[in-house]
């Protein structure tokens, strides 16, 4: 007989050879991802934090939609949205039949530039929704004909799909996929729900009956994340990989091994203009040997010169200026002020301002000759590819986007 383990582990295996039949994946980290997310909808009342699963693409045409539709039928209570009112949602979530799964598409005509001061409230409900127990706060009309207050729950499980555009607060909690166009040599089956509606089904079915048989187990779960992946990602990753310790088999490698590459490929792309300067601010200093101060002039034109960095964009790419410079550091409670390179004197920055700035925003801030933000992929394990062949995780040594003056 097979023990328990081999079981859990078999349920998720039927689930990731069903996507795969309609969804090409970036990675096998991103197929890891999303069976994993698939089976954490099932067990919501045991986790403090759902994350947010996403499927983003450069453009159309990248298997966006196909991902939710499939992700339907695997759900429970699923509600595929095309587009949605904050107002819904929350009447969505309390309803009597139970906590939905929300599907949201389409999320770059909610999020885009010229809809996204009309949708604050939605990604306010998104993002409190993302912790256990969040409320959100409503009027409602009595039968006397006055006002009362209601706090309605806004727990649930989310998943959006669009081509960019995604606020940067609904990215940091969630597991990104970034999608890209199929090539000719990876075919896919066509989905029609009416062909392949009931063996979703059935596999969902397979999924609660799992959910109800490791329920007690992971209520009391607290996995080992691997080096490296704390605070929010941590949050984020923490239900998927205890998903995957209590499916066993090659799961529990192949979860952190997903975390660990994902959250690498996302750190760049969620950090603000303001955390992106300080990492690069960081590579300047050390290519320039951790001098005690920099001029203004300087520290400009190494900024302005960096390859994919934004600054040389700046101000219709006439790039950024000492303005631009000092309205970034602001919030961080710095400024320029007058130092001494050498025999000159200019406005100019100190190491010692920035250094507490570093050790806060950018990682491993105090290793010499490497610049801060260089990701350190670690815990990594090789295991064995679904599709039969060997694969591991490859440290690139830095995020994607991250910049240094040679």
């Amino acid at each position: 007989m097979e023990s328990v383990a081999e079981n859990n582990a078999d349920v998720l295996v039927a689930v990731e050879k069903f996507l795969t039949l309609f969804v090409v994946y970036p990675s096998e980290n991103a197929r890891v991802a999303h069976v994993l997310w698939v089976a954490h909808t099932h067990l919501m009342d045991r986790w403090d934090s759902t994350p947010r699963l996403v499927f983003e693409g450069p453009d159309k045409r990248c298997g966006k939609t196909r991902a939710l539709e499939v992700t339907k039928v695997l759900v429970p209570r699923p509600g595929l949205l095309a587009n949605s009112t904050a107002a819904y949602l929350v009447r969505k979530v309390s309803h009597p039949n139970g906590r939905p799964t929300i599907l949201l598409d389409e999320t770059d005509t909610i999020f885009g530039p010229r809809a996204k001061r009309e949708n604050e409230e939605l990604r306010c409900f998104l993002n409190a929704g993302y912790r256990q127990g969040a409320t959100v706060g409503r009027c409602a009309p009595t039968t006397s004909g006055k006002w009362s207050t209601e706090d309605l729950p806004a727990y649930c499980a989310v998943a959006l799909a669009g081509i960019g555009n995604l606020p940067d607060t609904i990215r940091d909690r969630a597991a990104v996929i970034r999608m890209m166009r199929r090539r000719a040599s990876e075919p896919v089956e066509q989905y029609r729900p009416r062909d392949y509606e009931a063996e979703g089904h059935a596999l969902r079915n397979g999924l609660v009956a799992w959910a109800n048989s490791v329920s007690p187990t992971i209520m009391k779960a607290l996995p080992v994340m691997p080096s490296g992946i704390v605070d929010r990602a941590a949050e984020v990753w923490e239900p998927l990989v205890a998903v995957a310790d209590a499916a066993g088999g090659q799961w529990p490698e192949r979860a952190r091994a997903a975390a660990n590459a994902l959250v690498a490929e996302s750190q760049e792309e969620i950090a603000s203009d303001g955390e992106r300067l300080l990492v690069d601010l960081r590579g300047i200093w050390l290519a320039h040997h951790d001098p005690q101060s920099m001029f203004t002039k300087d520290i400009l034109d190494e900024l302005n010169k960096l390859e994919e960095a934004p600054w040389g964009a700046w101000r219709g790419g006439w790039g950024l200026d000492s303005r631009g410079l000092a309205n970034l550091v602001r919030p961080y409670r710095i400024g320029s002020t007058t130092v001494r390179v050498g025999k000159e004197v200019s406005k100019g920055y100190r190491r010692d301002d920035l250094v507490d700035l570093w050790e806060r925003y950018t990682a491993d801030a105090s290793v010499e000759g490497r610049p801060a933000g260089s990701a350190v992929v670690t815990d990594v394990t090789p295991v064995t590819d679904f599709q039969g062949g060997e694969g591991t995780l490859a440290s690139t040594g830095k995020p994607p986007n991250v910049s240094t003056v040679a």
